[in-house]
């Protein structure tokens, strides 16, 4: 092979097929898996509404082994994260920059990340309730971990993960590579918003517009802006109010999820 073949520019076809993979390892095969488990809940006696969609479970009845388990998830759960960056570093340009991640606007990516979250969030508990007093969605339970030490922490760490898995795949990489292939604007903000909801469905329906809807916003705003790190921002608040939230306070206060 010689230098200039090297150095030929990627095809679309290449192009492509890695964009293929990547979603075939990360949440992609979160959106297979969450259809089948949909599909479980609505076949299960009762239906989906008598179904319960747990996150953050407990991996193991010992305390440092679950620990373990969860810190390993966490860090394995963000390899793809490096290899979408590592296949953008392919591109002119710095990785960092191009999908928004880097640290010269921290104010700005502080500020939109925190009103991103309140916007999102406020209506997000109303389609919530809507979803399950209609029995569109299974029972939720944001954090199903021990009492113990570590949990906060680790339920701090895991909405960080999600929110750079979710946001660098879906949105940075996916809607710069969509880009590249030449796909229309509506094309590539309604690929992204649907394969976030997609990848919900395991909540139920209700999960699936939300998500959906949360997915054309981001998108919308990372065309716009092409920052990434005001999504992780907001992204994160909003896991870590679910999940802590759900961790510290009286049961009681969630019945109506």
């Amino acid at each position: 092979m010689t230098v200039e073949e090297l150095a030929r520019p990627v095809s679309r076809r290449t192009l492509g097929t890695e964009t293929l993979l990547v979603l075939g390892l990360s949440l992609g095969q979160s959106a297979v898996y969450a259809l089948v488990s949909l599909i479980a809940k609505l076949t299960a006696t009762g239906g989906l509404a008598k179904q319960t969609a747990a996150l953050n479970t407990s991996a193991s009845a010992r305390p440092y082994l679950d620990l373990t388990y969860q810190l390993l998830g966490i860090l394995f759960a963000l390899l793809p994260v490096l290899l979408a960056v590592h296949l953008l570093a392919r591109d002119p340009g710095d990785p960092a920059r191009t999908l928004g991640v880097d640290l010269r606007w921290s104010g700005f990516d502080l500020g939109w990340g925190a009103g991103l979250a309140a916007l999102i969030g406020l209506p997000g508990l109303a389609l919530v309730w809507a979803a399950a007093q209609l029995g569109l969605n299974a029972t939720l339970v944001p954090a199903a971990l021990p009492h113990l030490w570590w949990a906060v922490p680790v339920l701090i760490l895991a909405a960080v993960q999600n929110a750079v898995l979710e946001e660098v795949i879906v949105v940075g990489y996916l809607v710069t590579r969509l880009r590249q292939l030449h796909w229309r604007l509506g094309a590539v903000i309604a690929a992204s918003a649907l394969l976030r909801g997609s990848y919900h469905l395991y909540q139920g329906f209700g999960a699936f517009v939300g998500n959906a809807v949360m997915g054309v916003v981001f998108s919308f705003f990372f065309l716009r802006t092409r920052r990434v790190a005001p999504l992780i921002v907001a992204h994160t608040l909003l896991d870590v109010v679910a999940f802590v939230g759900y961790a510290l306070l009286p049961k009681a206060w969630f019945s109506w999820l």
